[in-house]
């Protein structure tokens, strides 16, 4: 669909792409506040907390795209593209759309939960970087690469099975503190699951759509291409995730926040890199510049992030929102001055 997009796109009056950027603009900030208003509705009704609601629910839908554009891509003879997209999307996740939920307010974090969701969020992406590293010679990583193999794929495939089921499990078993005063709605749970799963859809459709019609304007605003591939291009399939959790974050929501943050990382490397791997006899390549860039950046911000969740309380608070956006804007800063160490995502 992106290509038969970037096609109409090209031929559109600007008048009329300018259109489709506002009307793709409009409708994604409803679809996100009708996201949150069904993901709050559905955590009171079933006394499962937001936290949870958010790692396993939205963020199983808002990384679903990824997952088909990584698959594509190294069915296509790109698994480069392919590992890049999901490493890449974990950088933003944590870094940019973290650090601005952070900052519009304070994230509230369960503390069992988040610790539990989030170590899981840490080792899956040092078992990333772990299976990638050539440990016959690991110090050749920075020179001549390395490679996630097939074999490592249904790996992770197999891991994000067992971590589903046993998210259940926990859902089943955790339980909500404050009273169920926020439902509002009428409908049977069912249907409240069903407009929960639609107003996914339509974030990630209007995404998909708002995504080439702004790169098409850009090019014909005469931006140079290096910097629309380290922006537009490297969170174009993390705006889901941003809409969604900067929403949440402004309506009081902050714990749906986190766990689609943290969701969104956890299925980035065990669905996305594991589906992309599985599906590329070869594994996934990755080169001398995931070791000297991506990987470092992607483990750092992982890191922030668990120092943050020890040192805060109740809440994280703006400091950490100020550490992860600094981290994401160190990645930003290298893109634009060494286009070629960073694979557009």
């Amino acid at each position: 669909m992106e290509a038969w997009l970037e096609t109409l796109f090209g031929e559109l009056h600007w008048s009329l792409l300018g259109l489709v950027i506002v009307v793709s603009l409009y409708v994604l900030g409803k679809a996100a506040d009708w996201l949150v208003d069904e993901a709050v509705e559905v955590s009171e009704r079933s006394n499962i907390p937001k936290t949870v609601i958010g790692a396993t629910i939205v963020s199983l839908g808002t990384t679903t795209p990824e997952v088909a554009v990584s698959v594509l891509a190294s069915l296509e003879g790109a698994p480069g593209l392919a590992l890049g997209n999901a490493v890449g999307s974990v950088i933003c996740d944590t870094g940019l759309i973290l650090g601005i939920a952070a900052l519009i307010a304070p994230l509230p974090l369960d503390r069992s939960i988040v610790n539990r969701q989030g170590w899981i969020q840490f080792f899956a992406g040092v078992a990333l970087v772990l299976f990638a590293v050539p440990w016959a010679q690991p110090m050749s990583a920075f020179t001549a690469g390395g490679r996630l193999p097939q074999w490592v794929g249904i790996a992770f495939l197999a891991a994000l099975g067992v971590y589903l089921v046993q998210s259940i499990r926990w859902a089943r078993q955790e339980t909500v503190e404050t009273p169920n005063e926020l439902a509002h709605d009428d409908a049977p749970t069912w249907l409240v699951i069903l407009k929960l799963v639609g107003a996914v859809a339509i974030v990630v459709f209007s995404a998909q759509v708002l995504i080439p019609a702004v790169d098409e304007a850009a090019t014909r605003f005469s931006i140079p291409e290096s910097i629309i591939a380290a922006t537009l291009v490297a969170f174009g399939t993390s705006l889901p995730e941003l809409v969604t959790s900067v929403t949440a974050a402004r309506r009081g929501h902050g714990e749906l926040a986190v766990g689609n943050v943290v969701g969104a990382d956890i299925l980035n490397v065990l669905f996305v890199s594991g589906a992309a791997a599985a599906a590329t006899p070869g594994g996934l390549i990755a080169d001398s510049h995931f070791f000297a860039v991506l990987f470092p950046v992607m483990l750092f911000v992982l890191l922030v992030f668990r120092i943050g969740i020890f040192l805060s309380g109740k809440e994280m608070r703006r400091p950490f929102g100020y550490v992860l956006l600094g981290a994401y804007g160190v990645y930003l800063i290298v893109s634009f001055l060494f286009p070629d160490l960073t694979p557009a995502v």
